[in-house]
C-alpha cells in the first residue's frame, strides 16, 4: 500500500475531484469479493444438505442468520467511508484490547478457514479428474493453495477484483439454471416419504454450522474495510457507490444461499436417497446434481464452476486474512493509526500464514473434510458474538447510527449470543 487511510479519506471527500455518478461495472469490487468468499462450505455444501435433508424448514434459519449479521458487515463499510480508517485502525483507537481480541481471533480463523475452503476445491477438483489420478486431497490441496498464493504475490487487488466478479457471473447463471429446470420437472419426492423436523437439539450442530458462514465469518467485515480502503485508492469510489457495492453482494450472497437450498429440494428431498454428509462425498452428490437438472453433458462444466467458485473463496480468504492480520501486527508493533502504511512484505508474510496453516491443517484433517468444514463453521458461529460487539461498540461509540440499524443491530447481537449459549449448553449435555 503506498498511501494512509486519512489520504484515502481525503480523496473521496474532494471537493475538487468530480464523483462518478451512476451504476457502473468499476464501482464493484470489495462487495463481490466479500460474495466470493462467503459462497463457499456454507453455499455448496451446508444449504444444499439442509434442503436434501429438511426441504424448506430451514429457509428461516438462512434469512435470520443473513439478516442479524447485516449491520455488523455494514458497519465496516460505513465506517471506511465516514472517518477514512479501517475497521481495524478502529479497534486500535477504540482499546488495545479491542485489538488483541481480533488478532488472536483472527490468527486461529485465518488457518482454518483458508484450509477449509481449500481442500473442498481440491476435492472438487479430484472430481474433474481421470479416476484413479492417484493424487491425494492433500496433494491437490497443495497445489490450489500454491497456485493461490502465486495469484496474489503476482496479480495483486486489481486482478482479484477481476477475476472474483466473472466467477461470480458463471457461478449465478449455472446455479439459477439447475434450479430452474430442476423446478419444472416431475418432483423426486417417494408417496411414503415422512418428513423429518430439524428442531430438535440433536440436530443443533448442524443448524449452527449451517448459519456460521451464512453469508459468512462477522470477521469478515474487518476484511472487507480493508478492501474497501483499496477500492478507494484504485477506482475513488464514493460511499453511495460502496454502499451499494456491498447491498448487491450481500443481497446476492443472501438469494444464492436459498437457491442451492431449493436445488437441494428440488433434487433430493423425500427421494430415498441417501444424503451424504460427509464433505467429501456429498460433492459428488452435489455435482450430480447440476447435471441430473441440466444434463449429463453439463457435468466437467459444473465441476469447473464449482471448482472455481472454491478456488476464488480461497484466493480471497488468503488475502482478505493477510491483509487483515498485517494491519492488525503493523498497529500492534506502534503504526500509526492514521498515517501509517502496511508494507508489501507484511501483506505477503501474512498471506503466507494463512496459507500455509491452512495447508498444515489439512494435512492434520486428512480425510476429514466433513468434520473440518464443520468445525470451522461452528467455530465462526460461536465468535459471531464477539466480533459482532466489537464493530457494534466501536460504530455506536464514534458515529450516529440510525434507529432501525442501531435496533437491528441489538437484536442481532441478542440472536448470535442466545444460540451460542443454547449450542453450547448443548454441547455440554445439559439438555441430555
Amino acid at each position: 500500500m503506498t498511501s494512509s487511510t486519512s489520504d484515502i479519506h481525503r480523496n473521496t471527500t474532494d471537493p475538487n475531484r468530480p464523483e462518478k455518478t451512476g451504476v457502473n461495472w468499476h464501482i464493484f469490487g470489495p462487495g463481490i469479493l466479500m460474495a466470493s468468499a462467503a459462497i463457499g462450505g456454507s453455499h455448496l455444501v451446508s444449504s444444499t444438505q439442509a434442503g436434501a435433508m429438511y426441504g424448506w424448514q430451514l429457509a428461516i434459519m438462512i434469512l435470520l442468520a443473513n439478516l442479524f449479521k447485516y449491520p455488523f458487515f455494514r458497519f465496516g463499510v460505513d465506517y471506511v467511508y465516514d472517518t477514512g480508517d479501517s475497521l481495524i485502525a478502529g479497534y486500535a483507537k477504540k482499546s488495545k484490547a479491542y485489538l488483541w481480541v481480533y488478532f488472536i481471533l483472527s490468527l486461529a480463523s485465518s488457518v482454518i478457514s483458508t484450509g477449509a475452503v481449500c481442500l473442498l476445491a481440491a476435492v472438487i477438483l479430484s472430481f474433474m479428474l481421470p479416476e484413479g489420478h492417484g493424487f491425494t486431497p492433500v496433494v491437490l490441496t497443495a497445489v490450489v493453495m500454491g497456485i493461490s498464493w502465486l495469484f496474489l504475490m503476482v496479480g495483486r487487488f486489481r486482478l482479484l477484483d477481476n477475476v472474483t466478479k466473472l466467477i461470480m457471473i458463471a457461478l449465478t447463471v449455472t446455479t439459477i439454471a439447475a434450479v430452474a429446470i430442476a423446478a419444472g420437472k416431475p418432483s423426486v419426492m417417494s408417496p411414503d416419504f415422512v418428513a423429518v423436523s430439524p428442531w430438535n437439539a440433536a440436530t443443533l450442530a448442524f443448524i449452527v454450522a449451517l448459519m456460521g458462514w451464512m453469508p459468512a465469518p462477522i470477521e469478515f467485515a474487518a476484511i472487507n474495510s480493508m478492501w474497501t480502503s483499496e477500492k478507494i485508492k484504485t477506482d475513488h469510489t464514493t460511499h453511495r457507490q460502496g454502499r451499494l457495492d456491498f447491498n448487491v453482494g450481500f443481497v446476492t450472497t443472501t438469494i444464492l444461499a436459498l437457491f442451492f437450498l431449493a436445488l437441494g429440494v428440488f433434487v433430493q428431498y423425500g427421494s430415498g436417497q441417501e444424503i451424504q454428509t460427509a464433505g467429501g462425498a456429498y460433492v459428488g452428490q452435489l455435482i450430480n446434481m447440476y447435471t441430473a437438472s441440466i444434463g449429463e453433458w453439463s457435468k466437467l462444466l459444473v465441476a469447473l464452476v464449482a471448482f472455481m467458485c472454491m478456488f476464488g473463496t480461497t484466493i480471497t480468504c488468503a488475502d482478505g486474512y493477510g491483509r487483515a492480520n498485517a494491519e492488525c501486527w503493523r498497529l500492534i508493533t506502534g503504526g500509526s493509526v492514521h498515517h501509517g502504511e502496511i508494507s508489501r512484505m507484511q501483506i505477503v508474510f501474512w498471506t503466507t500464514y494463512a496459507a500455509l496453516g491452512g495447508l498444515i491443517i489439512v494435512a492434520f484433517f486428512t480425510g476429514q473434510l466433513g468434520a473440518m468444514l464443520k468445525f470451522a463453521m461452528i467455530s465462526a458461529f460461536v465468535s459471531a458474538p464477539i466480533f459482532g460487539w466489537l464493530n457494534y461498540s466501536l460504530v455506536k461509540g464514534e458515529q450516529d447510527i440510525s434507529g432501525g440499524i442501531n435496533a437491528l443491530s441489538i437484536a442481532g447481537l441478542i440472536f448470535l449470543a442466545g444460540f451460542t449459549l443454547l449450542f453450547l449448553a448443548n454441547l455440554a449435555g445439559l439438555f441430555a
